[in-house]
């Protein structure tokens, strides 16, 4: 089952970020998150979410169990996990690809914390919560990119998002 959800735009500020490097931008999640976006439940098909990602060009979808956030699924869980696997697209369904430790700002973070939670955690996509605990937006490295004033905040996050893990660095064989 494929849902819409939309939520409401919150003031996003985050505390300083101690990282010399990276650009100051001073700006609100808000004005660059994404606050309407689709979502599935752990028994969506895996065919269909990978079906909606290409129709609405994205790479992450919410997974959601009622009410409740239980996960995300993005297009390289779905490669890396089932894809790779072999597994039946149509008859595996979203909870055997999902990642169930979501990583999100809160609606008083800013830019500078979005950005070095994408780089700690090497993802391109954070969700947005309010101080309830509820999914307000989705921002993407591509939000960051789009904006003339947050784009030179977008190259430091894409280079240290792009860093090669433990596994995949080369030994020098």
């Amino acid at each position: 089952m494929v849902e819409s959800y939309e939520a409401f735009s919150l003031c996003i500020r985050a505390p300083g970020n101690d990282t010399d490097q990276q650009q100051e931008v001073e700006m609100e999640i808000r004005e660059i998150m994404t606050t309407e976006y689709q979502w599935v439940t752990p028994a969506t098909p895996i065919q269909e979410a990978a079906q909606l990602m290409r129709d609405q060009n994205i790479g992450m979808l919410p997974v959601f169990e009622g009410q409740k956030l239980i996960g995300t699924v993005t297009d390289r869980d779905i490669t890396t996990r089932c894809v790779a696997n072999g597994v039946d697209p149509q008859s595996t369904h979203v909870n055997h690809a999902m990642t169930r430790d979501v990583v999100h700002c809160f609606e008083d973070d800013d830019l500078q914390a979005a950005a070095k939670l994408m780089e700690e955690h090497q993802v391109r996509r954070l969700l947005i919560y309010n101080r309830s605990e509820e999914p307000v937006g989705i921002v993407a490295h591509a939000d960051l990119a789009r904006n003339p004033e947050a784009s030179g905040l977008a190259g430091e996050v894409l280079q240290d998002v792009s860093e090669p893990g433990p596994s995949h660095r080369p030994t020098g064989h």
